[in-house]
């Protein structure tokens, strides 16, 4: 069975789409939720995401699990090891295996648990902005509140 809870969040509104077991989906996009109620997975993640959005929250502790290539598994994996408020850049990211940016970089792309698996931490090797589903607006507001809540100093990102 599918589950779905809509949060009205300071970047528009957010779907949280789970199963029995999961939440599989976090993403912007408008979702048919007709008919889907919530679960306690879902109200969790909710609950979750607006603490993180009020600067109470930095880590997540809900399962996630979406479908994907084992080396999409890995690329999202390694996502979660980024820290809140720190961003690196995708050649850094993709250090391990440097003849693999552009695939690694394309699966960062595939990624559909928004904020929770944080893609949105990664950025050009040149400081500035690049690929963000929901939009780069969104990930320079992320980045910015990440910044403004672990008081790192950085009043501004450079784009």
């Amino acid at each position: 069975m599918n589950y779905a809870s809509v949060i009205t969040s300071p970047i528009g509104n957010i779907t949280i789409l789970a199963d029995d077991d999961f939440v599989y989906s976090i993403t912007f996009a408008e979702k048919v939720t007709n008919g889907l109620l919530e679960n306690e997975l879902t109200r969790n993640a909710a609950g979750q995401l607006e603490a993180y959005f009020n600067g109470k929250l930095k880590v997540f502790d809900f399962p996630v699990k979406q479908k994907g290539t084992t080396f999409q598994q890995e690329v999202w994996q390694n996502l979660l090891t980024i820290p809140y408020g720190k961003t690196t850049s995708y050649a850094n990211f993709s250090a391990h295996k440097p003849l693999a940016i552009r695939a690694i970089a394309a699966a960062n792309g595939k990624n559909d648990i928004a904020i929770v698996v944080p893609c949105h931490r990664v950025i050009g090797s040149n400081g500035k902005l690049v690929g963000y589903a929901g939009g780069l607006w969104r990930k320079q507001w992320l980045l910015q509140h990440e910044s403004d809540t672990e008081q790192t100093g950085q009043t501004t990102l450079k784009f």
